[in-house]
C-alpha cells in the first residue's frame, strides 16, 4: 500500500489494539478467476495468528495453503478545511479523509474439526456478548442445532507473517489543525466521528 512516512505506524500494541477493536477483515485471495474477497471476524490469538470461520461453500474454505491479504478498517471519516485555525489565516487548505487501517498478510490453513471450531465460537461469542446484560453461551442453544452448525463451517487460521498500520491521522498538520478537526468531529458527531476523535486524541497523547 501506499504508505507515507507520517502515516506508518508500526506499534504492535497499537496494530493490536485496532485488530480487536474491528474484528471484521476484508480477505482477499488471489484466484483463477482474478481476485476474491470476503469479509470475516478473526480473533487474535497471541500475536502471531488470526482465527475465524466461513461456511464450507466459501472459496476459502478451498484454500488451504494460500497467500491472503486481510485489511481491518478502523475508524474514518471526512475533513473539512474549516475546522483547521490556519484555513481561516491563508486559506490554503482542502479537504481530506482521516482513517486508521492494518494490513495484515499471511498463510491461511483450513480448520475441519470440530472441537477446535466449537472452541473458537466460545471464545469468539463470550468476547462479544460481555457487555449483554445476559449474554448467550454456546450451551444455550440445543446440541443438535449446535453441532447440524458446526458442520456447516469450516476454521480458518492465519499465520501472521506482514503486519503494517497506516493510520492517516492528520499527522502532516501542526498541531492546532489537528486539535482542530478532533473538535470538529465531536461538533459534527456523524456515525464514526466519536470513535475517529478518539482514536485521534489518544494518538495526540502517545506522541507527546
Amino acid at each position: 500500500m501506499y504508505l507515507p512516512k507520517a502515516f506508518a505506524e508500526n506499534r504492535r500494541d497499537v496494530l493490536d489494539a485496532l485488530l480487536r477493536a474491528y474484528p471484521l477483515a476484508t480477505v482477499l485471495l488471489s484466484g483463477a478467476g482474478g481476485v476474491v474477497a470476503n469479509w470475516v471476524p478473526f480473533e487474535l490469538d497471541g500475536t502471531q495468528r488470526l482465527s475465524g470461520h466461513v461456511a464450507r461453500g466459501n472459496e476459502l474454505a478451498q484454500a488451504d495453503g494460500a497467500e491472503v491479504l486481510l485489511l481491518f478498517h478502523g475508524p474514518q471519516g471526512y475533513v473539512s478545511p474549516n475546522w483547521y485555525p490556519s484555513k481561516h489565516v491563508s486559506g490554503r487548505e482542502v479537504p481530506t479523509w482521516n482513517y486508521a487501517m492494518v494490513e495484515v498478510r499471511g498463510r491461511l490453513r483450513v480448520i475441519d474439526d470440530a472441537t477446535w471450531l466449537r472452541r473458537l465460537l466460545e471464545t469468539l461469542t463470550d468476547r462479544h456478548e460481555a457487555g449483554q446484560p445476559r449474554p448467550w453461551k454456546i450451551g444455550d442453544a440445543p446440541d443438535d442445532h449446535i453441532e447440524k452448525s458446526l458442520r456447516a463451517i469450516v476454521g480458518l487460521e492465519v499465520s501472521i507473517e506482514r503486519i503494517a498500520g497506516k493510520f492517516k491521522l492528520s499527522q502532516n498538520h501542526p498541531e492546532a489543525n489537528r486539535l482542530g478537526v478532533i473538535h470538529g468531529l465531536r461538533q459534527r458527531d456523524a456515525a464514526g466521528d466519536a470513535e475517529l476523535a478518539a482514536w485521534m486524541t489518544r494518538h495526540e497523547a502517545a506522541n507527546a
